[in-house]
């Protein structure tokens, strides 16, 4: 049932609410940063989100709040934007974590590239997180319909997202919003899919 009383706005270039979105980035990463990152991954997030033109940046992140407090984000840019983007900010914020973060990401180099392959004409959902009790309130609708708007204002002329393969539950919302299963990484008989790209023409 849709809450009337949830409000969207921008994130700030506030250190405060980059450590809400870094728990937010990892919730919908299933703890994806933390391994990549550390134990720090938190503050390293937050030091990056308040630089400009990178993945994790505060220009790319809407917060969904009730009653003055953040209970839900969402992050998601154009693949034109995504040219632009550089891995610096955050590689400044891990300083002693980024050699983990260099290794974390050779090993996953495979990934990493089709993670990265976004085409231009797409706008690419990166990451969308809700706050536990109030998750079938409307919150994640509501970011959904922000980020196709968003798409459509960006001139982009598809959604894009990747998605775990175990996370059903989502998968089986994106269907319902006309998404698409379009690949699936890795590409192999003898190993277990680990995440699905899906889409929708807009």
């Amino acid at each position: 049932m849709k809450d009337n009383s949830i409000l969207l706005r921008p994130a700030r270039p506030e250190y405060k609410e980059g450590l809400i979105f870094a728990r937010y980035a990892d919730q919908a990463a299933e703890g994806f940063f933390r391994f990549m990152l550390g134990k720090k991954f938190k503050t390293i997030i937050a030091n990056a989100f308040l630089e400009e033109r990178h993945a994790l940046s505060f220009e790319n992140v809407m917060f969904a709040e009730k009653e003055e407090r953040i209970v839900g984000m969402s992050s998601a840019f154009s693949g034109v934007q995504q040219r632009d983007f550089s891995d610096e900010p955050l590689r400044r914020a891990a300083k002693r974590s980024a050699i983990r973060m260099k290794l974390v990401r050779t090993i996953f180099a495979p990934m990493w590239r089709i993670l990265e392959s976004i085409p231009e004409e797409a706008f690419y959902i990166q990451s969308i997180a809700v706050e536990s009790d109030l998750r079938g309130s409307g919150i994640g609708s509501l970011l959904m319909n922000d980020i196709e708007k968003r798409a459509v204002d960006s001139g982009s002329a598809r959604l894009s997202l990747d998605v775990s393969a175990k996370n059903e539950s989502a998968i089986k919302i994106y269907k319902h919003r006309q998404m698409l299963e379009i690949s699936a990484w890795p590409k192999s008989r003898f190993l277990p899919t680990l995440f699905v790209r899906m889409s929708k023409d807009l």
